[in-house]
């Protein structure tokens, strides 16, 4: 296990990355302005599970097998980026509505929004190359087996990360509830939605084998 003093260590430097907006925020504030509050929650928690793929890989050492192989790497971008653009196209030749209307979604649409949210994570190469470059920085030898302070500093960042996308969540889904009636809103949000997962998509595509 880490000490107390490379757990804090490692919680600021954490924070400071988690609270500065990235490709997951996003994806998740889209998500919230489009579906509410609940399913950006949800969302977050697809999300987080996604990245726990990725602590477990690092974990097992899986990431630098993945990074150090082209093809793996491409097959790995290559289907989150299809993934993005197939939820943004979704998202943007669905039927606009009249008007913004946050409603509660059911069940069914809630597990598939955490499905959605799980594999564009566990399938954002990114993710796994920031585990295995920023993780490493704070496990010690001496402290005890690498595998394990790995674990436990991934599953620190995790729930970090997991309270700061819930607030993003519940902001954005909050700003959705204020604008609900609105037609001109709903169909820019719609618009943006849709734009944000086409843009992450791209910016997956393009992400260099080794960068």
């Amino acid at each position: 296990m880490p000490d107390l003093p490379t757990l804090l260590a490692f919680s600021v430097a954490a924070l400071a990355l988690i609270v500065i907006p990235g490709p997951s925020v996003l994806y998740i504030v889209a998500r919230s302005l489009h579906q509410g509050r609940r399913a950006g929650l949800v969302s977050a928690l697809g999300v987080q599970t996604g990245g726990l793929v990725h602590v477990l890989a690092a974990t097992l050492g899986v990431s630098a097998l993945v990074l150090s192989s082209a093809l793996l790497f491409s097959v790995l971008k290559w289907a989150g980026a299809a993934y993005l653009i197939v939820l943004g196209l979704r998202t943007l030749r669905a039927p606009t509505p009249d008007a913004l209307t946050v409603t509660v979604p059911d069940a069914p649409p809630l597990t598939r929004i955490y499905r959605q949210g799980a594999v564009v994570n566990a399938l954002n190469p990114k993710t796994a190359l920031f585990f295995l470059a920023f993780l490493p920085q704070f496990v010690h030898p001496g402290h005890g087996p690498m595998w394990a302070q790995t674990l436990t500093l991934g599953l620190v960042f995790l729930g970090l990360a997991t309270l700061s996308d819930g607030a993003y969540a519940l902001l954005a889904g909050s700003l959705g509830r204020r604008w609900q009636g609105s037609r001109t809103f709903a169909r820019r949000q719609q618009r943006v939605s849709g734009g944000v997962y086409l843009a992450l998509g791209v910016g997956t595509a393009l992400i260099p084998h080794g960068s």
